[in-house]
């Protein structure tokens, strides 16, 4: 079995704390070698909302992206994303990479365009895989996060999960 490393981009605007952890406890019951980055918290964007918990993971997994897909939006719907009520998001989680895959999957676009676009896909990203290049643009998620020009505010702030501190004392 060949595992795939991937990186997810996890998201909530609502019981924010409650739907991370819930939705990081899912990946692990699938994923291997799960890290976290540090936790974000960042205005919508594109919606009108409350403010968002951000945070990147990554992972290695033994399926394939379209059935990693598909457990992704179990997690999601667990977590009410797709209730008729809901108000706000209380759990997105993205495929942002997957090994070195570009281009579209049955909808899916990797690398996700949203790396280059949202601060708090981005900083994330920089700080779990500061060395590893964007397939797209050539360059380490490092570098791009240093030469990005993205009006987004950024707060970093506490968060524990499975008894660790995903945002290092430094960022706080």
């Amino acid at each position: 079995m060949s595992l795939t490393q991937v990186y997810l981009g996890l998201g909530s605007n609502i019981e924010r704390e409650t739907h991370l952890r819930a939705g990081l406890d899912a990946l692990a019951a699938f994923l291997v070698d799960i890290r976290c980055s540090a936790v974000f918290e960042s205005q919508p964007v594109g919606i009108k909302s409350g403010p968002f918990f951000n945070l990147v993971v990554s992972a290695y997994t033994d399926l394939p992206l379209m059935e990693l897909d598909r457990r992704l939006k179990f997690i999601e719907a667990d977590n009410g994303r797709y209730a008729p009520d809901r108000r706000g998001l209380p759990l997105d989680i993205d495929v942002l990479l997957f090994g070195d895959l570009v281009g579209n999957f049955d909808g899916l676009i990797l690398p996700r365009a949203e790396i280059l676009k949202n601060a708090f896909v981005l900083w994330p990203l920089s700080l779990i895989a500061p060395d590893r290049v964007h397939p797209g643009a050539g360059k380490s998620f490092a570098t791009l996060w240093a030469e990005a020009q993205i009006d987004q505010v950024l707060a970093p702030v506490a968060f524990e999960w499975c008894g660790e501190q995903l945002t290092p004392s430094d960022l706080l």
